[in-house]
């Protein structure tokens, strides 16, 4: 390396880390000032708060606000993310670690624009991709819900990232790079009720944030909107487009009834789907859910797919027998499930998934309890995940989704070993 390219490395080097102090000090200045705004004395109606917790539940706000055993939006939820942890924020009252000091004005940049009163930029993990659409009325309600709550000081947990994910000032690129691309309609519609499940949906609800695939910078791709995402977790979000449903064997009725309880004749909600359901879809009012369905299946719906018959089955009587000794005392002889015990795997929606993913996580890790609103639940289903080797799973997911899913394709054990390690087994 010459001289002149190390002088000019150097010197590249010295703006980078005077940037940096400088964006330091902006921030602790704009921290210093922050902290002596006056805290804020919301007076609303009981009409406009009960609004305001409405759309509270339908933005899932407790979902990353809410800690298990916490405080009702007092933060401290781990996000995990390809970059590390984020962990949700103090969202209460609270004038020191909350929102006590934000106007109505600067609760709705944040929530639209991601842009805190302090100063910074938000992570994505808040939403404001898909929030950006949301009306100044509708976060004003919000607002006066939240600042109405009882207050909890809480300090907020400092996000465990990587850099250069850490390196706050990257957020400003990454805004004028995708914080303003448009979500594109996933259906075809035109109706009041398609208009009201798209806002529900693409804005509120901002199911995109886990069902769109992402980019490399954590992107959606707003190119395939809602067409699924096998990196979200260890579970993956499913292909929620009116034709991925379709092919799943789903219809309005159940979706609805899916959205409203977490139960349909041929799925359950899990994982994350299961905390939207218990803390989001299932407080939305009848019509409501009827519009989420009308615009994810659009004003014209697509058939739901009959799932095929008559595939022929290439496994061996050491497959039927390894469902008879695992499954079938839950699950049933015929595949059929038993009602608050466990789920029918004949025509699952995730049995009948392209995608094996699911299915052979289920396989490898098992499933927690799950407590549905209202009475329903289902137990627990234990893995398999030591007890099966990589080709001994492959077989029994082929088994179950020829048998009892329509799909011919076989799975190999590949693609089992690359989600092992995922699960921890």
């Amino acid at each position: 390396m010459s001289l002149f390219t190390r002088k000019r490395l150097f010197r590249a080097l010295i703006v980078l880390v005077a940037l940096w102090l400088l964006y330091l000090l902006f921030i602790g200045v704009s921290r210093w000032w922050a902290g002596r705004a006056p805290v804020q004395q919301v007076e609303a109606s009981a009409e406009l708060i009960a609004k305001g917790r409405y759309l509270a539940d339908a933005a899932d706000c407790a979902a990353c606000h809410t800690a298990p055993d916490g405080a009702p939006f007092a933060g401290g939820v781990p996000l995990a993310s390809p970059f590390g942890t984020l962990y949700g924020t103090n969202i209460t009252s609270d004038p020191d670690h909350g929102i006590g000091r934000y106007t109505a004005e600067e609760f709705f940049e944040a929530m639209t624009e991601g842009k805190s009163r302090v100063g910074y930029r938000l992570y994505p993990a808040m939403p404001y991709v898909s929030y950006r659409a949301i009306t100044r009325e509708d976060s004003d309600a919000i607002y006066a819900y939240l600042m109405t709550r009882p207050a909890v000081k809480q300090a907020n947990t400092d996000h465990d990232l990587r850099f250069p994910a850490n390196f706050r000032l990257g957020l400003y690129g990454w805004d004028l790079l995708f914080g303003g691309d448009p979500i594109a309609p996933v259906s075809e519609g035109a109706s009041p009720e398609w208009q009201r499940g798209r806002y529900l949906v693409d804005v509120l609800g901002h199911c995109g944030e886990c069902h769109t695939p992402r980019g490399f910078l954590g992107h959606m791709d707003q190119d395939r909107p809602l067409v699924g995402n096998p990196e979200l977790g260890l579970f993956a979000a499913p292909d929620i487009t009116p034709q991925g449903l379709a092919a799943r064997g789903w219809d309005r009725k159940a979706l609805a009834r899916y959205l409203a309880t977490g139960v349909a004749g041929h799925a359950v909600a899990s994982d994350e789907m299961l905390l939207v359901v218990n803390l989001s879809t299932s407080r939305l009012d009848e019509t409501d859910v009827d519009a989420m369905t009308t615009y994810l299946l659009g004003d014209t719906p697509p058939d739901a797919v009959p799932m095929a018959s008559g595939m022929p089955v290439a496994a061996s009587g050491d497959v039927r027998q390894t469902y008879m000794n695992l499954c079938s005392g839950c699950h049933g002889r015929n595949a059929r499930g038993v009602p608050n015990v466990a789920v029918a795997l004949h025509g699952n929606s995730s049995v009948r998934d392209p995608d094996p993913h699911n299915l052979l996580v289920a396989i490898l890790d098992g499933l927690p309890e799950h407590d549905f609103p209202g009475a329903a639940r289902m137990q627990d289903m234990p893995g398999f995940g030591d007890e099966l080797d990589d080709e001994q799973v492959a077989d029994l997911a082929t088994w179950l989704r020829q048998r009892h899913g329509g799909q011919e394709v076989p799975v190999d054990a590949a693609s089992v070993r690359a989600l092992r390690g995922r699960a921890g087994h």
